[in-house]
């Protein structure tokens, strides 16, 4: 593996997305252990932009205007919904003292989603993992593959450690009513805005 390839990843890892957002969001409205999980959703979430990318779909997203379309709108409704959840005060983002337990399957799902509706990942990856693999390599679907990996492997240490982070000042944010309440707005403002950016954004 090239110090390139993981220079890249990471810069590519640590930038602010759906993805950082959640699982910051997690960590501060529930702790470590479920921001952890969240982070594993999150990463299970690039599977099927890999794949695609591995098997060609891609290509046919990024040359069928309308299935890419199709996919972007999805992407941009879940943010939209994700966004309603935080201000609703019952979803799994919400930051109080007293939360309640939140099942795994809850924070996975909503994990998958957030990425996996997202079609500039599989673009992503049609034009990142190919740069990466050797010329002269006699395997190119095995090299992508671990490439591949190793990208979600990266994605979810950096995500595990956003959430530590998180989790980590949750008990200065649950005695501060001013700050949950504006950072319930900010979350939900991130993925209207996330959501805007994706829908505005074209090809």
């Amino acid at each position: 593996m090239s110090i390139e390839f993981l220079v890249t990843a990471f810069i590519v890892c640590i930038l602010p997305g759906t993805g950082v957002i959640y699982t910051l969001a997690i960590g501060l409205g529930r702790g470590f252990g479920p921001s952890v999980v969240a982070a594993l959703g999150c990463t299970f979430g690039i599977i099927p932009h890999a794949v695609a990318s591995i098997i060609g779909i891609a290509a046919i997203i990024q040359t069928s205007t309308l299935a890419f379309q199709v996919v972007q709108w999805a992407g941009v409704g879940y943010l939209f919904y994700m966004a309603w959840g935080i201000l609703r005060d019952d979803s799994a983002l919400a930051v109080s003292e007293n939360s309640e337990p939140i099942g795994a399957y809850r924070l996975i799902r909503d994990g998958i989603l957030l990425n996996a509706l997202n079609p500039k990942l599989s673009l992503f990856f049609l034009a990142f993992l190919p740069q990466f693999v050797p010329a002269t390599t006699s395997r190119p679907t095995f090299a992508m593959t671990a490439i591949a990996l190793v990208f979600m492997a990266m994605t979810f240490a950096v995500f595990v450690i956003y959430g530590a982070c998180a989790s980590a000042a949750r008990d200065h944010v649950i005695t501060r009513p001013k700050v949950m309440v504006w950072l319930k707005r900010s979350f939900a403002g991130a993925f209207i805005l996330l959501g805007l950016r994706l829908a505005l954004g074209g090809r």
